[in-house]
């Protein structure tokens, strides 16, 4: 396949995930936890939340079945100093968490804001917020919905400008997608689509 054809699937496939904020059916989890009701997207009272510009309808992309086992060498851009960040700035001793979203996605703006309320939870972990989206939205996303958490000294958000992330990583068919690996770059859990924030929290100390 010559780099032309790769490089208009990966646009194709790019283009799609900015419209699956659909949480709707079942969740994708990995790991040891199992899917309970109360923790599904539908338990979830999002019938308020404005889904303009998403197709809920529209077909996910294709996609690995699972993500990469091992963290593979990465390098995304710090949303606001544009400074690279790849494997060597990951923690040695705590896990990290990864969260692929879409700043027009309600279910990601409610995860972050979830998030935010229990910021004090968080301080055992390191969070990376990464999107692919224009770095204008993914500013105006958190001053509008997680102020306080994009500032915490353990989060960063980041710009992933060469898609790195569904090149290498993973492709997920919901917003938000949480990846949590562990110091050893080996990983521990992951989920696509909104779920009960003390559970998320719960899964990111695993």
């Amino acid at each position: 396949m010559n780099k032309k054809i790769i490089l208009g699937v990966t646009a194709v496939l790019a283009a799609a995930m900015l419209y699956s904020c659909n949480n709707k059916g079942n969740q994708k989890v990995t790991g040891t936890e199992s899917n309970t009701p109360e923790n599904t997207a539908d338990s979830q009272d999002h019938a308020g939340h404005d889904h303009t510009g998403h197709d809920h309808a529209q077909a996910a992309p294709a996609q690995s079945s699972e993500p990469a086992a091992i963290l593979p060498n990465f390098t995304f851009y710090q949303l606001r100093s544009g400074i690279r960040v790849s494997n060597e700035n990951l923690a040695k001793d705590k896990n990290t968490v990864f969260i692929l979203f879409d700043p027009g996605c309600s279910h990601c703006q409610h995860e972050a804001t979830e998030l935010e309320k229990n910021i004090d939870r968080l301080k055992d972990v390191n969070i990376f917020y990464i999107s692919m989206n224009d770095p204008a939205l993914v500013l105006g996303f958190f001053d509008s919905f997680a102020p306080k958490l994009s500032k915490s000294s353990n989060v960063e958000v980041l710009i992933d400008k060469d898609q790195t992330f569904i090149q290498s990583i993973h492709v997920p068919s919901q917003f938000p997608a949480n990846y949590v690996y562990g110091a050893d770059g080996k990983l521990k859990v992951h989920w696509e689509g909104e779920k009960n924030i003390n559970e998320v929290i719960s899964q990111f100390h695993k």
